[in-house]
Order: structure tokens, then sequence, then C-alpha cells
């Protein structure tokens, strides 16, 4: 089950309660994403200058590359107050109107998983985000009426993995759009060193370097490794994190050089023992591997698709001959592929 993956993006009850003292709060400690930082420090100095909020912001990515954590620092550059909620959790008009009208001048309000928000409940949204308005509608049939509540200026930041599942008038109602890319080795090592002074673990730099090299361009997966890694140091009575111990912990999670772990393999094997290296459509395979299609796409995909062991076309998914060489199989060119 996806839930079990230690090497999954998606946020796990299981140890990432302690993300937030490994988190940085500061956008100079913030690793990575130079463009985005720096544009966004831009936009924050002037909007300070200006004594005016920042514009509303929309920031869009794979899970785990640090949006919800550039959500705080944008909050604490702009020496505003948080608040937090989810697209899937707002249900009903009372409960975006009980969230709005909480926030004080200033504030950043901070909503994960926008693309899950109803379509209902945007439209009330979008006054709110253009005026600074509430419009919502109370009373039941014959006894209804509209009310309107002003509101503070305020910042929203929404963050997404599904960028095109926004409708456009949403999107259009973002003045700073950012992309988060997948993080360099170099720079995936930097935030693994950081974390091993924050949790007070020393580890070797060919260790932190062979790490992020299996952390999928990923911090979130990058920091919950080294957690378990440093399990196993922990337990074999190490004072700091070595290649050895570190290989030897990986292996034991299945993780291998490149990255992937056992449901990867699953995936890309089912390409190439079940549909001869594919194509293959995206419902079948979700089929015959027992996943759910959004967790192929938001989670499995990307990554594979990035790194180029999986090709997505009209036709299908097709495994490359880099993924034929990962899981040992020798390669044999599907006689398809050469027409798509």
């Amino acid at each position: 089950m996806e839930e079990e993956r230690v090497i999954t993006n998606h946020v796990l009850e299981m140890d990432d309660q302690i993300d937030n003292s490994i988190r940085p709060e500061t956008i100079d400690e913030y690793i990575g994403q130079s463009e985005v930082k720096e544009n966004i420090k831009v936009f924050i100095e002037a909007a300070k200058m200006r004594d005016e909020v920042l514009d509303h912001v929309l920031l869009y990515g794979p899970p785990g590359l640090g949006k919800t954590t550039l959500a705080y620092i944008i909050a604490r550059e702009l020496g505003s107050n948080i608040k937090t909620a989810s697209g899937p959790s707002i249900e009903k008009s009372g409960d975006l109107a009980a969230i709005l009208s909480s926030l004080e001048p200033g504030d950043v309000l901070f909503i994960d998983e926008i693309h899950r928000m109803p379509r209902y409940i945007e439209e009330i949204l979008y006054p709110a985000m253009e005026d600074f308005s509430l419009d919502i509608i109370i009373g039941g049939d014959g006894n209804s009426r509209n009310i309107k509540i002003d509101l503070p200026p305020f910042t929203l930041v929404g963050a997404t993995t599904r960028a095109g599942d926004l409708s456009s008038p949403l999107r259009d109602r973002f003045g700073i759009v950012s992309k988060l890319q997948f993080y360099t080795v170099e720079e995936l090592t930097q935030i693994i060193e950081r974390t091993s002074r924050v949790l007070m673990m020393p580890i070797l730099k060919e260790a932190s370097t062979e790490l992020a090299k299996r952390s999928r361009g990923t911090p979130r997966i990058a920091n919950r490794l080294f957690r378990r890694v440093r399990d196993f140091a922990l337990v074999e009575g190490k004072e700091q994190i070595d290649l050895e111990v570190m290989q030897k912990a990986l292996k034991r999670l299945r993780v291998d050089e490149n990255g992937l772990d056992e449901t990867d393999h699953q995936l890309l094997e089912a390409i190439i023992r079940k549909f001869n290296g594919g194509p293959v459509g995206i419902e079948a395979l979700a089929s015959s591997i027992g996943e759910e299609i959004s967790t192929i796409e938001d989670v499995l995909e990307p990554f594979l698709l990035q790194q180029g062991f999986l090709k997505r076309t009209s036709r299908g998914r097709i495994a490359t001959e880099k993924a034929y060489q990962a899981l040992h199989f020798n390669y044999q060119n599907s006689i398809f592929q050469d027409f798509i």
C-alpha cells in the first residue's frame, strides 16, 4: 500500500511530525528552487515598500518539493500570521466563510491541495481574492438572503500537485505563479547535511552524496531516508553515518542505487513483463499492479519520467532502455515503439 512506502513523497504520520524541527524558517535558509526563491524575495520586498499585501501566490509541482515550507517562509518574511487549510476539507460555504472571517489584516491563508476544492466553493473564493469581500447566501428555500462581509486584506497561497486541474478563473486570480522543480544531487546533499546538524547525527560527505542520489530529487524523501538510516546507525552503535551503514540501511529498505523502491520496480516490471514494454494505458497499468491511477500519475510517474525510466505517449506508457537496465532485463525494442 502507498502509505507504507518509506520513499513516498507524500506526508506520512509515522515520522513527519518532526518536520517542523528541520524546516528552514527564512528564505535565505531555504535550499534550492533558486529562481522561484529570488523572485518571491523581490515580490515580498516590493509589497513591503508599497505597504500592501503580497499578491496571491500559486505554488505547483510534485509532492515533497517544499511548497508548504515556502508558504510558511512567505508568511514569516512578511511578518504575518499564517492560517492553514486543505482543499478537500472545505466542503461547505460555511467552512470557507469561517476560515476567511478569522483572518486578520495582512494574514497569509495557505490552502494545500487547492485543486481538490469543490467548484462551488471556488466561486465564493473569487470575490474574496479580488475585492476582499465575502458574498454568501444564508437561509433555506423561500427564506434565503444574500449577505456581504468585508474581509481584511490577505494573501492566499495555494499549493497543488495538479495545476492543470485548477479552473481557469481560479488560476487567473493568482498574481504570482511558481513551479517547483526536482532538486539536484548537490542541493539535496546540502539539505541532508543541514538535517544532520539539526538532528545532531553527523554524516560523512560520501554518504550524504550517495543518499542524495537515491532521494528522487525530493527533500521530503531525503529527510525521511536520513532518519531511517540514522536509526540503523544508532542501533549499530555508530556515532556518525558512513557510506557502509548508509548502503546497508537502504538495501534493507529496498531502495536501489537509482532511488527506485519496490513499488517502482513493480510498475516498471509490469510494463516490461505483462505488456511487452508498452505502450500500455494508465487504467490497465493501474489494475495490473493494484494502485490508484492518481497514485501513479502524482507519485510514481513524475520522477520516472524525469529520469528517463518511462515514456508517456498518446498510445500509453513505455518502459525505456534505462528501465530495462535498472531491472536487469535484456532490452528489446517493441516493434510498436518505432511508430509512436
